[in-house]
């Protein structure tokens, strides 16, 4: 699945690349060079951090998957056992 970002996030990466580079690495980043160093990020990188977050996220909710009988079991033909106390 292609990673995709709308314009105002695209807008906002390049302006903290820039912002980055300019004051970590005392380097000026163009617009341009900001807009190709992210297209290279999201193609080489950011399928990496993906795919991660997809093995996370199924981990999480097969722990949850697991212990769904503990966690959602109602026991029925309660009402005399509550009514007596």
């Amino acid at each position: 699945m292609a990673i995709k970002f709308n314009q105002q996030e695209t807008e906002e990466i390049i302006y903290s690349l820039r912002k980055y580079f300019s004051s970590e690495l005392d380097q000026e980043l163009s617009e341009l060079r900001a807009r190709l160093l992210l297209d290279y990020f999201i193609k080489e990188i950011a399928p990496l951090a993906y795919n991660q977050g997809v093995t996370d996220a199924g981990e999480y909710f097969r722990a949850r998957l697991e212990d769904l009988p503990a966690t959602v079991f109602e026991p029925g033909l309660t009402y005399w056992k509550k009514a007596r106390k």
